[in-house]
């Protein structure tokens, strides 16, 4: 049995966090109009944390120089910050 050995909670929630904002997502206004629930927004924290892109997105992170169109496709949590874009 493979074991899933996730990332620290903090890590991940300010990486979940910061795709979001070079995305111009408010996730904290998207849970308060009701486009993303509590429980939903702990899923992608957690989704983040099982992913093991974490460098990888550091570097993305640190390349945007004005606001992403997308999510990397990378991201574990690519459709759910595309779908809260439109």
């Amino acid at each position: 049995m493979t074991r899933c050995v996730l990332g620290e909670v903090e890590k991940h929630f300010w990486l979940t966090r910061s795709v979001a904002r070079c995305m111009k997502i408010s996730l904290t206004e998207a849970m308060a109009d009701g486009r993303l629930t509590p429980d939903r927004y702990a899923e992608m924290v957690t989704r983040c944390r099982a992913s093991n892109c974490s460098d990888q997105c550091s570097v993305w992170l640190a390349e945007q120089q004005s606001e992403a169109d997308a999510a990397p496709e990378f991201c574990a949590n690519a459709d759910q910050m595309n779908a809260l874009k439109t």
